[in-house]
C-alpha cells in the first residue's frame, strides 16, 4: 500500500511562551532548531504541543517559522497536543495543517489578558510619597502607584481587541472551514474545552497519539525522528533548580499560574 518507507520529523513546544533567552518557548531559543529542519530532508513535520500560552508575539514568530519552513519544503505539518493547547498555545497548534489531541487534552482560551497589580493604598498607609516626572502625555500608562483612569483603560481595551482579532483571523485562516460560522461567538470567546468538545467546535480534527497516527496514515514502517533543542550551557552542565535566579523562578511561577487557570 505505501511505496516506500516515510520519515516523519517531531519536534517539541513545551512550556510558556515568552520573550528572553530562559523562556522555554521563543524565537530566539527555537532558531538553531529551525536552522536544523532547514537542512534535513524528511516527509512531513510532526509539532508537540504543550503550552498555555502566553506571549502573543514570540506565539506569531514561532508559528509564522514553521509555516515558512512547510511551504518551502511543500510538506504537511501535523499538530499533537499532550496536556493543553491553550492561548497562545493553541496559536502554535494552528501553524500545523491538523491538529490532534489526547482524550483529556485542554484545547482553546482564544482571547487576551493583561494583569497587574494597585499599589495606591499600601503606598498611603505606609506613607510613602510618589514623585514621578515626565515627558509625554502618556509615560506613566497604568502606573501601578496611581488609580487607573478610564482613558488608560480604554486605551488598554482597544489594544487587546486588536491582539484578539488577530488571533481569530489567524485561526479563522488556518482552520479554514472546519469551523462553523454559527460557532464563532463560542470559541472566540476566550473558553476552553476538552478534546471531545473542541472537535465539535471544529478546533482540532481528532482525537489521537502521535505515533498511531503515522502508522494509519504511513504505514508500521513510517519512521519518527525526534529532533530536540540543543541545551543550554546550564543544562549541559547538569545545573537544576537550586542554581536559578530570580528571573528563572519568576517565569516558573507565570507558568505554574497558566496551568492552574486550566486546573493542571
Amino acid at each position: 500500500m505505501f511505496s516506500s518507507q516515510k520519515t516523519i520529523v517531531s519536534i517539541d513546544l513545551k512550556g510558556m511562551i515568552a520573550s528572553g533567552g530562559r523562556a522555554p518557548l521563543n524565537i530566539d531559543n527555537l532558531n538553531t532548531l529551525f536552522g536544523k529542519l532547514r537542512k534535513m530532508k524528511f516527509d512531513a513535520l510532526s509539532i508537540v504541543v504543550n503550552s498555555p500560552g502566553g506571549s502573543p508575539v514570540q506565539s506569531s514568530l514561532i508559528a509564522q517559522k514553521i509555516r515558512e519552513i512547510c511551504i518551502k519544503k511543500k510538506i504537511k505539518c501535523y499538530c499533537f497536543v499532550e496536556d493543553v493547547a491553550a492561548s497562545g498555545g493553541y496559536w502554535l497548534a494552528c501553524s500545523a495543517d491538523e491538529i490532534y489531541a489526547d482524550i483529556n487534552s485542554i484545547v482553546g482560551s482564544i482571547g487576551v489578558i493583561s494583569g497587574g497589580f494597585g499599589f495606591t493604598e499600601l503606598i498611603k498607609k505606609i506613607g510613602v510619597e510618589r514623585r514621578i516626572f515626565t515627558a509625554g502625555d502618556n509615560k506613566s500608562f497604568l502606573d501601578p502607584f496611581e488609580k487607573i483612569n478610564k482613558k488608560d483603560e480604554i486605551k488598554l481595551k482597544n489594544l487587546q481587541k486588536q491582539i484578539h482579532q488577530n488571533f481569530i483571523d489567524w485561526v479563522l485562516t488556518r482552520r479554514k472551514r472546519k469551523i462553523k460560522e454559527n460557532d464563532n461567538k463560542t470559541v472566540f470567546s476566550g473558553s476552553f474545552w476538552l478534546s471531545s468538545e473542541a472537535k465539535n467546535l471544529g478546533l482540532i480534527d481528532g482525537i489521537s497519539s502521535e505515533a498511531s497516527f503515522f502508522k494509519t496514515k504511513f504505514g508500521e514502517k513510517t519512521k519518527i525522528k525526534k529532533i530536540k533543542q540543543p541545551k543550554s550551557f546550564k543544562q549541559k552542565l547538569g545545573l537544576g533548580i537550586s542554581t536559578l535566579n530570580s528571573e528563572d523562578l519568576l517565569l516558573k511561577v507565570k507558568e505554574e499560574i497558566l496551568l492552574n487557570k486550566f486546573g493542571l
